[in-house]
């Protein structure tokens, strides 16, 4: 779904938020512990891949605190349990007290992150299916890897997935620079915790807080694009070095 398609107002996000919630609570719910461990130390490798992907972003002074914030708070390993209890634990409470634009963002975060469990689910599942001994941990390297991604057979998840980063990137951008709408989430700090809302809070605050400090976001967000869409097409077409350095 592009950014244009997404839902805007406040009823249709909020619905939005419930449908990703129990599909999110589905994946991780009740999962065997050798999953789970599985889960972990893919997330874990690929985080690894990430930071080495964008190593240049994460070093430069403009892009530093974005290419944390994408990172960590959308693509990488961080456990967002807890913000996701908050979210269903209060959320008519939460639609009330933050602007449209934030709630946008924070529902496009939790569409990325059930997209990504279920794509993390099934990439496990191959990885495990290549290994002989189940007993032992997951071995990942980068042959492995990009032969389970291959085996997934799962392309348009995997746009859907890069496209839903970009989109919220530019709503984060969007919202960065309206004052009223940054007040309104600045002045909500308090309530926030003490609703017992401060996970959610400091996830928008990490974010709007990357984007100020950016300025324009439109270079940092084709980089990502360009780079991850570059490394998925060269892993769908079983290229011979996959994760060569980008430009």
């Amino acid at each position: 779904m592009s950014l244009a398609d997404y839902p805007k107002d406040k009823r249709a996000l909020t619905e939005r938020i419930h449908a990703n919630l129990a599909r999110v609570k589905s994946l991780r719910g009740g999962l065997a512990k050798g999953v789970a461990a599985d889960r972990t130390a893919l997330r874990a490798w690929q985080a690894g891949r990430l930071a080495r992907t964008h190593a240049d972003l994460l070093v430069s002074d403009r892009y530093r605190p974005a290419a944390e914030f994408f990172l960590s708070d959308l693509y990488g390993p961080k456990d967002v349990s807890k913000r996701d209890g908050e979210v269903e634990r209060i959320l008519p409470s939460l639609v009330a007290l933050l602007p449209a634009g934030a709630i946008q963002s924070l529902a496009m975060a939790l569409e990325v992150d059930a997209l990504s469990e279920a794509l993390d689910a099934l990439l496990v599942e191959k990885l495990r299916a290549e290994q002989r001994d189940p007993a032992r941990p997951l071995a990942i390297d980068e042959k492995r890897y990009a032969a389970a991604y291959r085996a997934c057979a799962n392309r348009a998840e995997r746009e859907q997935q890069i496209e839903l980063i970009d989109a919220i990137g530019t709503v984060l951008d969007k919202v960065a620079h309206k004052p009223l709408i940054t007040a309104a989430v600045d002045l909500a700090r308090g309530p926030a915790h003490l609703a017992g809302l401060g996970e959610i809070h400091e996830f928008l605050e990490r974010g709007l807080h990357a984007f100020r400090h950016m300025s324009r976001a439109d270079e940092f967000l084709a980089i990502i694009r360009r780079r991850e869409t570059a490394l998925m097409d060269r892993l769908f077409a079983g290229a011979p070095d996959p994760f060569a350095t980008p430009d």
